[in-house]
């Protein structure tokens, strides 16, 4: 199982090609962390761009964290905040992955290198020439 990080979600939404025929090119549609869902939606203008959002996250199962893994989320930005600048929500939805045993599509690696037992792939190639 995978499940797509924020930045994946945005190439996807902005019709990044790299992005869509990776999408495209899956035997099983990814799932979504819940908070990565808000986060796109965060960046919505207005009510419009708002329900064109929800129509293009209709295909994916959204997965959020249990409470064994808020607990594990705590613990690890307690440890990795400072060090790592992990974020809150890159705490649960690293979290959550663990306990989906999913793999986690990113490319924001340097954070997620503090969440232990991350299982991260970044599924296709950026360069310098993609919009």
């Amino acid at each position: 199982m995978r499940l797509l990080d924020t930045d994946i979600m945005v190439d996807i939404q902005r019709g990044l090609q790299p992005a869509l025929q990776w999408l495209e090119s899956l035997d099983e549609a990814p799932g979504l962390p819940g908070f990565v869902a808000m986060e796109v939606m965060e960046g919505c203008r207005d009510k419009q761009e708002m329900n064109d959002l929800r129509r293009q996250l209709e295909p994916f199962r959204v997965h959020w964290p249990t409470g064994a893994d808020s607990n594990r989320a705590l613990s690890t930005f307690s440890q990795a905040h400072l060090s790592h600048s992990l974020g809150v929500l890159d705490a649960l939805i690293g979290e959550c992955a663990i306990g989906l045993g999913a793999c986690l599509c990113t490319f924001n690696v340097k954070h997620f290198k503090a969440v232990a037992k991350l299982m991260t792939e970044q599924p296709y190639a950026k360069n310098a020439t993609n919009p």
